[in-house]
């Protein structure tokens, strides 16, 4: 594939493994099935469960209780208490922000 001066060539990083021949059996089946090579089975695979393990990672999961306090913070704030009064006080005097 020719590359045109509108188009950059894809950065290619490499990745190895050493598996057992009986992992690799299995692979190579499970790539058949899908009709994928190894390759494009394994990179998919791979690239399928990192994105899946970042997103759990951004994902909070409450309790029902949890998401009842949760809500109910919003809803109904405390008031502020001394230590965040003079958070605000401190954040206004060093941005110059006193609205």
């Amino acid at each position: 594939m020719k590359t045109t001066s509108k188009q950059k060539p894809e950065n290619k990083a490499r990745l190895e493994a050493r598996i057992n021949s009986q992992v690799h059996s299995t692979i190579k089946r499970a790539a058949e099935i899908q009709g994928r090579t190894v390759t494009d089975f394994v990179v998919h695979a791979a690239l399928e469960a990192a994105t899946k393990t970042i997103e759990g990672s951004h994902i909070i999961q409450l309790s029902i209780e949890g998401q009842q306090a949760f809500a109910e913070a919003l809803l109904n704030p405390p008031e502020p208490n001394n230590a965040l009064k003079k958070a605000f006080e401190k954040h206004a005097e060093l941005t110059g922000n006193r609205g």
